[in-house]
């Protein structure tokens, strides 16, 4: 690969981290989160994606960062307040810089006058002049004090000010890079007292002038009561595209006290002497965090998610060599020995550790994606003219790669669905008692070894009876259909159902939530709806954290071997005679310490076998869906509990009902991994009722 391009990829890779951060600042400046190092912040993503633009001289990328930079300079300085109409061009600033950074990256078209519209509305804020500062309130006359006798006594104490003397003389390349010597000297002036003075000697005649040359040098002296490093931090951004040298000199002198005052300031003077000698102390131990906070950060490195990739599939690998081993060495009867047994069990629990630490280089919080979401609502409010505000929680909740990759598309398609469907318009939201601003939640948890993402909106919730009579309308369902709510519910997900009145670009062509489900299938997860009418819907999608491994318990069924994940058992048991009573002309319930629970046939529910099989001649587990429900599952012998490697079945075979994927056991034989929520789900389908949960 070409060097340039190689740097160039990096820079692209770093885009995408500031884009995230300046996605975060923003958010938190909206919620009225403005201080210093939030803003500051947001001002280092930008100045640092206008930097490396200028390098590869991508000019629209630079000119539009720097118009963008320049209002949150104006921020910085208190000269612009991050009010709502401000924050509104801000949050657009950062969806067009977005979009500079992927067309530089990537090529292709671009919309120019969106951009020129932002840069109109961010200069307009800029112009504007700032509201009158209020002007103090004057101190009432006399001494408050008097009736105690005090009198007050004036006290002058001059700051401790450390003198720096600076010479800074820039290269072509900090010019080059979008950097500017006035916005570092506007800096410098606002650590204290700044006196600058610019070097003109180096200038050529005209004749001989270099336009891409730098020639101008300045010497500045600063008073400052900050540190060395604080002074160093201005330069940060251009370090190695300048000459710099910076030299503390001894500390300006105090103001002498008046002598009538001297008496009275004695103490506080001897604490700011104190202070005096500890500083010298103080920067270096500020100057050794800062080094350590420094080689703290560097010590990453990136790799190619193709090594990652490769890595992951050897490691699945090794998992099951090593239960093939294992199972070689116990038919072989070699087990016995000792030493034999006590390398297996070495050798396992060294897979598991390498297993689990390479599963954590994939992982990664699902910040990215939610901060991606953030884009969304704001483009569909706008299309649809609804104020909306979206919540996040949990974004620090860690997936595996590929799972927050293939879960982009049908996030995006239910979040747009939130605010197009399920979200009033501001008006009908204040007739019906609401706040016009709607809002979406969207949240990430980990539950019982599964990552939990819900998207809520506080809406009109599900409309049913029109639901239904679209559903029959259509021919999806009978006219005289006897549905439950949730049933009702989940004929949203039916190939070609829409709600929506007129075909737009947002919805309404009948391509949808019947997508989402086959895509959140084909990971392994599992999606539900939850609808009270007046006040939202919530979308809950379960998914596995991994797509690689998991701990189960291996099972005997008619004859075919499967996988139980074993996040989902609760426990396992033998059946007593009068534990299992009949329910109906085909179910049957177990009772389990003072309650009923719906008893499954698993290798009747499968098709294994056509016939339901007696619980007393096998052995029951005792399993909790997603949604809380216990059953207990009617298997005919448990094998063995390991680890296994999981295989698509999705992308080597196709969906099969009640089957979340597949492994290969240590003997070489294929196992099929059991969904155990869905076939709990096809069992009270067919008659077998969840409210036989309630205790006897």
């Amino acid at each position: 690969m070409d060097p340039m391009q190689a740097i160039k990829d990096t820079f692209f890779q770093e885009c995408e981290e500031q884009l995230g951060e300046l996605e975060t600042g923003l958010q938190a400046m909206e919620d009225g989160t403005a201080d210093d190092e939030t803003v500051n912040a947001v001002f280092r993503a930008v100045h640092s994606i206008k930097g490396g633009a200028g390098a590869f001289k991508l000019d629209r990328l630079v000119k539009f960062a720097h118009v963008f930079e320049t209002t949150l300079d104006r921020i910085r300085n208190g000269q612009l307040q991050p009010a709502v109409p401000v924050m509104k061009s801000m949050l657009r600033a950062a969806d067009v810089l977005a979009d500079l950074v992927t067309f530089s990256r990537d090529g292709g078209a671009l919309d120019d006058s969106r951009s020129n519209e932002v840069i109109a509305e961010l200069s307009a804020h800029c112009e504007a002049k700032p509201a009158a500062q209020e002007e103090p309130a004057e101190e009432p006359d006399g001494n408050p004090f008097a009736a105690l006798g005090w009198e007050p006594v004036a006290v002058s104490l001059e700051p401790v000010l450390n003198q720096y003397e600076i010479v800074f003389k820039p290269k072509p390349e900090l010019y080059a890079k979008g950097n500017e010597t006035t916005r570092l000297m506007r800096e410098l002036a606002r650590l204290g007292s700044l006196t600058v003075h610019c070097e003109t000697a180096d200038v050529p005649l005209l004749a001989n002038l270099e336009p891409e040359q730098s020639y101008l040098s300045w010497r500045a002296t600063l008073l400052s009561e900050q540190d060395l490093a604080a002074v160093q931090a201005v330069f940060e951004f251009v370090d190695g595209d300048c000459h710099l040298d910076i030299e503390a000199v001894e500390s300006a002198a105090e103001t002498a006290p008046e002598p009538e005052t001297k008496a009275a300031i004695e103490e506080p003077k001897a604490v700011a002497e104190e202070l005096r000698a500890a500083a010298p102390a103080l920067r270096e131990a500020a100057k050794a965090e800062a080094a350590g906070t420094a080689n703290a950060a560097q010590n990453t490195i990136r790799v190619d998610l193709d090594r990652v990739d490769r890595l992951i599939n050897l490691v699945g690998e090794l998992v099951i060599n090593q239960a093939m081993l294992t199972q070689r060495v116990l038919e072989a009867g070699a087990v016995k020995n000792a030493s034999i047994a006590t390398g297996l069990d070495d050798l396992e629990h060294l897979t598991r550790e390498i297993q689990e630490s390479v599963m954590a280089i994939r992982a990664q919080p699902v910040r990215p994606l939610f901060q991606r979401m953030a884009r969304i609502v704001r483009e569909v409010a706008d299309a649809t003219g609804k104020n909306v505000r979206l919540k996040t929680e949990g974004e620090g909740a860690e997936v595996d790669r590929t799972v927050i990759e293939r879960l982009a598309d049908p996030l995006t398609h239910m979040i747009r669905n939130a605010v197009d469907h399920g979200l009033e318009r501001p008006e009908a939201r204040t007739a019906a008692g609401k706040p016009a601003q709607g809002e979406v939640r969207l949240s990430a948890a980990h539950k019982s070894g599964r990552v939990v993402i819900e998207i809520a909106d506080d809406g009109r919730g599900i409309d049913r009876p029109r639901v239904k009579s679209i559903a029959i309308k259509k021919g999806l369902i009978a006219p005289d259909a006897q549905l439950t709510d949730t049933e009702i519910d989940n004929l949203l997900f039916l190939p070609g159902f829409s709600t929506a009145e007129t075909v737009s670009a947002i919805s309404g062509r009948g391509v949808g939530m019947d997508v989402v489900k086959r895509s959140i299938q084909a990971l392994g997860g599992r999606i539900s709806i939850t609808s009270r009418p007046g006040l939202g819907s919530t979308f809950s999608m379960s998914l596995p954290l991994t797509l690689a491994v998991l701990d189960g318990m291996v099972v005997k069924v008619a004859d075919q071997t499967l996988v139980v994940p074993l996040n989902s058992i609760l426990e396992t048991m033998k059946p007593k005679g009068g534990e299992v009573y009949g329910l109906g002309p085909d179910s049957q319930v177990i009772g389990i310490r003072g309650g009923f629970t719906p008893l499954i046939d698993v290798g009747y529910e499968l098709g294994f076998r056509s016939h339901r099989s007696d619980p007393m001649t096998g052995v029951t587990l005792l399993i909790e869906t997603e949604g809380g429900v216990r059953s207990a599952l009617m298997v005919d012998a448990i094998q063995d509990q390991r680890q296994v490697v999981i295989k698509s079945l999705e992308a080597n075979y196709g969906h099969v009902e009640g089957i979340a994927a597949a492994t290969i056991l240590g003997d070489g034989r294929i196992a099929l991994i059991l969904d155990t929520d869905a076939i709990v789900n096809a069992s009270c389908g067919r008659g077998t009722p969840s409210e036989m949960l309630l205790a006897g």
